[in-house]
């Protein structure tokens, strides 16, 4: 498998973290870790199956998630992603993100069937990399929302629960933020994709797996909070599928 990694015109990076073209020659199976950006999605060749719900669509918009997944890319696969920042795809979509929690939408439930097949059409017909990203930022800075600017609130937030490593009580939170729980939390769902709860979650599994090896995920745990290696445990299956030696001694994983 071939990742190669592009960086957004000025005009979107206030929106989207990066693009990434993933290729596979030969077939392969990945397990795809919760991570805090809602991502969209085109196949530019083969095909991606996700293991519990079969063929994935030519075009989608993922959202966060609580559990891993597992993608098998058959032979001569190419995909395009789309990896907005934690606030950035609310300024592409009217829709609520956190409607998209823990699953992956085809794309047409969100722009029009012409449109995205004329895109879908381009970017298949593209005759390199360069030129997919090409298309696909055009594409982009006319699908931006008009008026559409960062959330400095939303960012804010962000900033914080991931200088905590994802440990932040949520009402030490607003202690800084001086808005009323009710309100930041919906707002937070809306725009990130995900509860407060939900993705400072996302955040502390993510850093640990990220520091961690088998001969420090005890201490590290405690570190983050845990104060039992059980709930550790617990927690570090239901977000990876497998326990820390089997995830460890397991395939690929990003």
């Amino acid at each position: 498998m071939h990742i190669e990694q592009y960086i957004p015109v000025a005009a979107l990076q206030p929106f989207i973290r990066s693009f990434m073209i993933i290729e596979s020659e030969h077939a392969v199976q990945n397990q795809i870790l919760p991570d805090t950006a809602v991502v969209m999605a085109f196949r530019l060749k083969g095909t991606v199956v996700e293991n519990d719900q079969g063929i994935l669509p030519a075009a989608v918009l993922g959202g966060l998630r609580k559990t891993s997944r597992s993608l098998t890319y058959t032979g001569n696969t190419a995909n395009l992603l789309i990896v907005f920042r934690e606030d950035g795809a609310a300024a592409f979509f009217k829709e609520p993100m956190h409607e998209l929690f823990g699953g992956a939408v085809p794309l047409d439930n969100f722009i029009r069937r012409q449109q995205l097949d004329d895109i879908t059409a381009q970017l298949v017909a593209a005759e390199s990399k360069r030129a997919c990203i090409d298309i696909i930022q055009c594409f982009l800075l006319k699908m931006i929302r008009r008026q559409a600017k960062p959330d400095l609130l939303i960012q804010e937030a962000v900033r914080s629960i991931r200088h905590a490593g994802g440990n932040l009580r949520i009402k030490t939170l607003l202690d800084d933020l001086h808005i009323s729980q009710d309100a930041f939390e919906k707002r937070f769902r809306k725009t990130t994709g995900a509860s407060p709860k939900q993705f400072a979650s996302i955040v502390r599994l993510r850093g640990l797996i990220n520091r961690a090896d088998n001969t420090t995920l005890t201490s590290l745990a405690y570190e983050a909070g845990y104060f039992d290696q059980a709930h550790f445990i617990k927690d570090f299956k239901s977000f990876t599928g497998k326990t820390p030696g089997e995830f460890y001694r397991s395939a690929t994983f990003w």
